[in-house]
């Protein structure tokens, strides 16, 4: 394989974007198609595939809201309309949402941890696909991602669920820069 410059400034300058800042467009059908195979071509001890993909665009992100929004009604019933507003509008906030589901599959050779670390390594493959396609994106969970009633509606099985909701746009904002940790606080050499 030959040396690419252009990834590695890619994976050296990725940084996430907030759903509130996101606007049309999204990624296109064959962009979607991309970033899914992207995400579908990690590192899977035994071929498993332990993970799957439930995508929210259009309409099915305000209907999804809709859900989010009487579920927190019935956990939070104090909850003003300002508050369930936020709710229904969480999937609104950028044009494509794709929930990365994590599911458990039986495996003498991948254990569960490693099971769980492809559906990780499933979500930022997505995430570097879209920021190489000019998207931005981001890569959250919130309250709804540990929720047993969400999980229904989503129609998780027993051994499933949420690794991430993964939210794709665009955005005219500059993307700014944070700290990052400082290698050699995180580094050490192991010598026997």
């Amino acid at each position: 394989m030959s040396r690419s410059q252009e990834t590695i400034d890619l994976l050296l300058t990725r940084r996430s974007v907030k759903p509130m800042n996101m606007a049309e467009p999204g990624p296109t059908p064959d962009e979607v198609e991309i970033i899914l195979r992207a995400g579908a071509r990690v590192p899977d001890h035994g071929k498993l595939a332990p993970w799957r993909f439930i995508l929210f665009r259009g309409d099915a992100r305000r209907a999804f809201g809709e859900v989010l929004k009487e579920r927190y009604r019935a956990i939070e019933p104090r909850a003003g309309d300002d508050l369930l507003a936020i709710e229904a509008g969480r999937f609104l906030r950028a044009p494509l949402v794709v929930a990365v589901v994590s599911r458990l599959v039986p495996s003498r050779k991948a254990p569960e941890w490693e099971q769980r670390l492809s559906a990780g390594a499933s979500c930022q493959n997505m995430l570097v696909a879209a920021t190489a396609l000019g998207y931005a994106c981001t890569w959250i969970t919130e309250w709804y991602a540990y929720d047993e009633e969400i999980a229904r509606a989503l129609g998780l099985g027993e051994s499933e669920r949420v690794a991430g909701f993964l939210y794709f746009g665009s955005t005219s904002l500059p993307r700014d820069e944070r700290e990052r940790p400082v290698l050699a606080d995180i580094t050490t050499e192991w010598k026997g």
